[in-house]
């Protein structure tokens, strides 16, 4: 029989696993504080920037652009959920000609920012583009004036633009349900006599409701964070309005009353859509699951051909019109590929990425590590509220981060010229630091997230079995946890290193003098009209952007 004192020792072992360590705790704190950082920069800027501006924004800005932003977001949420479910149903229920190849290829407009697909449409839809020119040839037509030709310059326009990119998001979300599911509830709901379409409106778009409801929030936070798609296509939103008052009309602290509006969006979106999952619990059975996954419905007739092209349009608008048009362009530039311009932005591009993807690791770690050694209601706020950056769209965490930065280079600057005689100049916000930390603050969810998917597939028992073996929790963490961890830790470095590369929203509104990023780079040539010499730019941006959209795909694939 064990000894009293052993026992005690024991139980006191088990228990401290269950308790963060207070450096645990502190980091997790610290961590919650940079993220909130801006946010509350931007409230304190907005309360005390005065009513000046408030009364021109609104009379004149914010009225007609929370119109637009609105009108956006429901059309564009719309056009992804439409799209989204009925492929994702069609390729996880349905046998139909290159289903498998369209399965994958469906997520491939996640590799498309929404900015470069602006740019491609707009080639393809101008005057001098191949549409309108197929058409004057077909039709005879000698002038613009002389056919009616839809403008892709417009609201519609940019809802097709949003739309043909972010419908994925709720495409790969409904897409996991539907395979999830299996085929039991359709197969009982058809031996009760329901058509295949009236077991798909009543009973599995129900059951995958608590993802179409993720995907549709995703998609609405990613249509309020662009800027560059809907400048470029005429859209005067509310982002676009903090970026015309911030940087045109040089008012700060207008743009800062603009970016709280926006604020308020993200936190109803937030809020919409844990309401509408709270009472959304579904479990599903899968003791069948390798009979009926593998027996799908067996289109025929002009179905199995409306199915294919219902799957392939997607595609062709996401990807292949943007990959074919800037592409085509790149492919007459090669010189460009070693100009001095090009790789400089590429070489800053590379740097951003690496430092917001090892920030962002390091402390996405840190808030998983904590939640898995604590069942603290602190630390679990600590992980809910350091997330809420991700919902913040770029240009409002761009005010939010400049504001702080700003007062420590003035403060450290006024500091070393009264002390030492020398000027220390912008240390932090005048260099590439501003930019690595708005993203940091924006794509750390991102790196919490997969960790956190990386640490749930260990069982606990490891650290227990480790701290019987006498390991400490550091050498626990050291010798077991991290090389275990390591596919989950190098996936998220991954994804926050290419959504860095790809973010244009922070880095157009912090980027220093003569400091450019492959995203800043294709906007400045494709502001000027130049697509074509930003071609070559936006074609390294969309390769970079295939690598997690494959790695995604296949992931699909070995689970289903």
């Amino acid at each position: 029989m064990p000894s009293d004192t052993h026992v005690l020792k024991r139980t006191r072992l088990f228990a401290g696993i269950g308790g963060a360590h207070p450096l645990l705790a502190l980091a997790a704190a610290l961590t919650c504080a940079v993220v909130l950082l801006p946010i509350l920069a931007i409230a304190w800027l907005a309360v005390t920037g005065g009513d000046s501006d408030w009364a021109h924004l609104m009379a004149y800005v914010i009225p007609r652009a929370t119109g637009r932003t609105l009108l956006l977001i429901v059309l564009t949420g719309t056009v992804t959920a439409i799209t989204g479910i009925v492929t994702a149903w069609l390729v996880a229920s349905c046998e139909f000609p290159f289903r498998r190849f369209l399965a994958a290829a469906l997520v491939l407009p996640l590799a498309i920012p929404a900015y470069l697909a602006a740019y491609a449409f707009g080639e393809l839809f101008t005057y001098t583009g191949p549409l309108q020119s197929t058409v004057r040839a077909i039709f005879g037509f000698q002038s613009s004036r002389d056919y009616w030709f839809p403008d892709v310059r417009s609201l519609g326009g940019a809802v097709l633009v949003l739309g043909s990119v972010l419908y994925p998001y709720i495409y790969l979300a409904c897409r996991a349900m539907f395979l999830m599911q299996g085929r039991a509830a359709a197969d009982v709901a058809r031996t009760l006599g329901a058509s295949p379409l009236k077991v798909f409106l009543k009973v599995q778009i129900p059951m995958a409701r608590p993802a179409i409801m993720v995907g549709i929030t995703l998609v609405a936070m990613e249509t309020l964070n662009d800027i560059g798609a809907v400048e470029f296509l005429g859209v005067q939103t509310l982002t676009f309005s903090i970026f015309d008052t911030w940087l045109n009309r040089g008012s700060l602290a207008g743009a800062a009353q603009i970016a709280c509006i926006m604020l308020v969006f993200v936190v109803l979106l937030m809020m919409i859509e844990r309401a509408a999952r709270r009472r959304q619990r579904f479990a599903s059975q899968k003791t069948t699951a390798g009979v009926h996954d593998a027996i799908r419905l067996r289109l025929s007739g002009w179905k199995k051909w409306a199915a294919m092209i219902a799957c392939l349009l997607p595609v062709l608008l996401g990807f292949a019109v943007p990959l074919i048009v800037l592409g085509g362009y790149a492919l007459k530039r090669l010189d460009q590929f070693l100009e001095p311009r090009l790789l400089q932005a590429l070489m800053n591009s590379i740097l951003v990425a690496s430092c917001a993807a090892i920030i962002t690791v390091v402390l996405g770690f840190v808030l998983a590590y904590a939640a898995r050694t604590s069942r603290s209601r602190f630390i679990g706020l600590a992980g809910r509220l350091s997330a809420f950056g991700y919902g913040v769209p770029g240009t409002v965490l761009a005010i939010g981060v400049l504001f702080p930065l700003a007062g420590i280079d003035n403060g450290m600057d006024a500091f070393l010229r009264s002390h030492v005689g020398i000027s220390s100049g912008l240390l932090l916000s005048g260099t590439g630091f501003a930019i690595i930390y708005a993203c940091s603050v924006r794509f750390l969810t991102m790196a919490e997230g997969s960790i956190e998917a990386g640490f749930q597939k260990l069982s606990p028992h490891l650290d227990m079995a480790a701290r019987t073996l006498g390991r400490t929790s550091g050498q626990t963490l050291k010798s077991v946890l991290l090389p275990m961890m390591r596919p989950a830790v190098l996936s998220a470095a991954l994804m926050v290193f290419i959504e860095t590369m790809k973010e244009l929203s922070a880095t157009i509104m912090l980027r220093p003098f003569n400091f450019n990023t492959l995203a800043t780079l294709v906007y400045e040539d494709a502001s000027r009209a130049k697509v074509e010499d930003a071609s070559v730019a936006a074609i390294i941006i969309i390769l970079a952007g295939m690598i997690p959209v494959i790695l995604v795909s296949r992931s699909l694939e070995r689970t289903r």
